[in-house]
């Protein structure tokens, strides 16, 4: 299939796709996920410690790079606002759920813990964390399909990886920055909550690094599959908008 470059916002929101919904829907599961499992989790493997949703929370910077680079930015805008709103609604739902009486027959005692409880330490995060990991996310995806949208331009196209890699410094730091002192200063020590980021920050950004050459390739074969290429010359880049 012949690829079409799109630059004018008019041909852009008339454009129709195959598989942006499937994109769409996956950034959500990884959002969704990433703020319910993990979030508050700190691991330690071969002495590295870390935050266990460094692990999974990535994928949602590639998906997002995958985005931006083929649909262009209103349409990634679009995803991660979509992904905020998920987000918040699992998170109220795991609150509302958790806080509902248990029934006595199904609450019952094991290892010296009950099933409330046990449901509690699961689903039941603290708000603080919950606010800060949602405004991290919103904040840090942002800023990874800004930068890359725009490096898309000023490189008129070329060299993928630097702003697949660029995006993900710039996103992955805002990100990182924001989660861990909104959701632990005063809980944990300052020196465990540098020491997570730190770890975190550099993994991030490594996994991406690592992720490059299959980023490349579903980046190649969604352009073909779609027939177009997208640059933001006209786009307006407000994140406070969910046009196409």
């Amino acid at each position: 299939m012949t690829i079409k470059r799109i630059d004018k916002a008019a041909e852009l929101s008339q454009q129709h796709y195959r598989y942006y919904d499937f994109i769409m829907a996956a950034t959500c599961v990884v959002i969704v996920c990433s703020n319910i499992i993990g979030a508050a989790k700190v691991a330690t493997i071969m002495g590295v410690t870390f935050g266990a949703g460094v692990l999974f929370f990535p994928l949602s910077y590639v998906l997002g790079d995958v985005l931006t680079e083929v649909y262009g930015y209103s349409r990634a805008r679009r995803v991660i606002w979509a992904g905020f709103a998920a987000a918040a609604f699992a998170a109220g739902m795991a609150a509302f759920i958790t806080a509902m009486p248990p029934a006595d027959s199904w609450n019952q005692s094991l290892g010296g813990i009950d099933t409330q409880q046990a449901f509690a330490l699961n689903f039941g995060q603290v708000p603080r964390i919950i606010f800060a990991s949602m405004l991290a996310i919103w904040c840090g995806e942002m800023a990874n399909a800004y930068v890359l949208a725009k490096m898309k331009i000023w490189s008129n196209g070329k060299a993928l990886y630097q702003r697949t890699i660029g995006s993900t410094i710039v996103g992955q730091g805002v990100d990182t920055l924001l989660f861990y002192p909104l959701a632990f200063a005063g809980i944990w020590s300052w020196d465990l909550i540098l020491t997570v980021m730190l770890s975190n920050y550099v993994l991030k950004v490594l996994w991406e690094v690592l992720l490059t050459p299959v980023t490349y390739k579903v980046i190649a074969n969604l352009k073909t599959a779609e027939g177009v290429d997208v640059y933001d010359r006209e786009t307006k880049f407000t994140p406070f908008s969910i046009k196409q």
